[in-house]
């Protein structure tokens, strides 16, 4: 996990505050680096500037890369990278990997602009994982910039008309106004030669598949719109859930083992991975497997979040029995939280888990309102806001901590998880049919309804929200990853049929197992999970209780603008 800063202008400085600063160094903090460089602009008389920034959060290889990587110490090509190249043209990628993407984008030897612009962009697309960069080719006087396909890492793009200049930056500065996400539709491209006086106008775009086909999703598999037979039932017998767990654990893999111990810790339960666990399904089934992966002597860290609400607050006082903590106790996350932690303990003996119930008054989610906001822009939604809050606090992870007994204490120690890499199950709910939309495609319109509705989720994953959930968590020096968002799994889910993943023909089964992302169900079950396979899915902002939590009625409409 890196921040990246990059300026293309005319002006004698690059526009990075001490603010901004600040905020890519927590990203990043092992490492601050600059870069500058001088292109004559033939468009115009003038000289144009390239300014480069980053920050370092050093996850992969045995020593700190220090970013921007250059070509030569002041000449030459510069690469800002923010990201986890997993693989590269299939074959996975061991030391750091932005050294090896530099190297690949540096071997770019034909002279010829279109030749060379066609082999930087073969490198780009051949890289598997969550990325953003800023790529300068010091021989092309050009300029390359944009997200992973589906997004998952932050950039964002403002272009200033009276100064004639562009700036990219992994946040926004303050005061906000004017950044936007960069789209994750294709690679960018500014010719620097051409940089003239509009500025609006001077990116291209590479598409990511140049050869796709309209059945061709997200740039990364062809959707199965292939109709069940007659007669099926998804069950513990079914073959693909075999595959689905070999798949799932190929997938958190590399994002889990060869983790290095974080530096400076002094806790004494060496903990390098956690889990923003609700006590849901997906996010219990990366846990349990990851418990597989890791080695024993490694503590695994569930993070539990829960909020005081002022409107559930207001109800609970007219309970006179409940105690202050049932705030948070109450909150149906940390109910089901506690109940799966048990189980997580009892089916994986000899780890040492740590319950972290983090709680977080009313008082305390407006004291950090301000920087949420700034963090999560252009982002600025009621429902944005609800998310960011349960994230930004879960990724702090800071709280109570259990480790013996699941069951509330009144006076439990408290703790900081030292970890550095976050597990997080989103992707789950759009590729096995999670949400209450897929069951009412299906009662709406059978197998053909569900299938429109899956694709479309499916395809808007790159659309969504990930660039803003990135600079909510990055934000504490930690890295989020997403194991279902897996290139390799996502294929392999969208490219199977849909009766085996989700099961709504067949509503009821022997062993009580929704019909809702049956698949990940049964196998949860069989990984001796049975409360998490059945427990029901609740969106973040319910299941922690920070949906329009400044809201006194609770009716206030989800998208409607946040006021600062």
């Amino acid at each position: 996990m890196c921040g990246i800063h990059a300026a293309i202008t005319a002006a004698s400085h690059s526009g990075l505050t001490p603010e901004l600063r600040q905020s890519l160094i927590n990203r990043g903090p092992d490492h601050l680096g600059h870069a500058q460089r001088e292109v004559p602009c033939t468009a115009s008389d003038r000289q144009l500037r390239l300014y480069f920034t980053s920050t370092v959060l050093a996850l992969r290889g045995d020593h700190v890369a220090r970013q921007p990587l250059e070509e030569h110490t002041g000449t030459g090509s510069v690469l800002c990278w923010n990201g986890e190249a997993w693989r590269i043209n299939g074959q996975p990628v061991d030391g750091n990997d932005g050294e090896v993407v530099f190297s690949m984008l540096q071997s770019s030897v034909p002279i010829h602009d279109k030749a060379r612009e066609t082999r930087v962009l073969d490198v780009l697309r051949s890289i598997e994982g969550p990325f953003a960069f800023v790529y300068y080719d010091a021989a092309a006087d050009r300029v390359y910039y944009g997200r992973d396909r589906l997004g998952r890492r932050s950039l964002l793009i403002k272009r200033d008309g009276e100064t004639n200049s562009i700036t990219l930056s992994s946040i926004a500065s303050i005061p906000t106004a004017g950044w936007e996400e960069v789209s994750s539709e294709g690679i960018w491209s500014i010719d620097l030669k051409t940089y003239g006086d509009d500025s609006s106008e001077v990116s291209s775009k590479h598409v990511w598949l140049p050869d796709s086909t309209e059945d061709m999703v997200l740039s990364i598999g062809v959707f199965n719109r292939q109709l069940p037979p007659p007669e099926h039932q998804l069950d513990f017998s079914t073959l693909s859930l075999q595959i689905l767990r070999h798949k799932l654990v190929e997938s958190l893999k590399p994002r889990v083992l060869d983790v290095p111990e974080p530096p400076n810790t002094i806790s004494d339960v060496d903990a390098r991975i956690a889990i923003l666990f609700s006590g849901g399904l997906d996010c219990t089934m990366l846990a349990r497997l990851t418990h597989e992966l890791v080695p024993l002597g490694q503590g695994l860290d569930l993070i539990n979040v829960a909020f005081e609400n002022p409107r559930q607050v207001a109800l609970e006082a007219q309970q006179p029995h409940l105690r202050a903590s049932d705030h948070y106790e109450g909150c149906p996350d940390r109910a089901s939280g506690r109940k799966v932690f048990e189980e997580l303990k009892s089916s994986c003996p000899g780890r040492c888990w740590r319950f972290i119930a983090v709680n977080v008054s009313f008082e305390e989610a407006m004291a950090h309102k301000a920087r949420v906001l700034s963090l999560i822009y252009p982002h600025d939604t009621e429902m944005d806001l609800s998310i960011a809050f349960a994230l930004y606090f879960a990724a702090r992870g800071t709280g109570d901590c259990y480790v013996d007994q699941a069951e509330w204490q009144p006076s439990p120690p408290s703790t900081s998880t030292s970890a550095r890499v976050l597990l997080s199950g989103l992707g789950a709910d759009e590729l096995f049919g999670g949400y209450s939309r897929h069951d009412a495609a299906f009662k709406r319109a059978g197998y053909r309804g569900l299938i429109d509705e899956l694709h479309l989720d499916v395809s808007r994953i790159g659309q969504r929200n990930l660039g803003r959930d990135d600079r909510i968590m990055a934000h504490w020096g930690r890295e989020v990853r997403f194991p279902y968002l897996d290139e390799e799994f996502v294929k392999f889910t969208i490219g199977s049929p849909v009766w085996e993943k989700c099961d709504f023909q067949n509503e009821f089964h022997p062993a009580v197992i929704d019909p809702a992302k049956r698949a990940l169900r049964l196998l949860a079950d069989q990984l001796k999970l049975p409360i998490a396979s059945r427990l029901k899915k609740k969106a973040i902002q319910f299941g922690s209780r920070t949906a329009k939590i400044e809201s006194t009625t609770g009716r206030l409409r989800g998208t409607a603008q946040v006021s600062a």
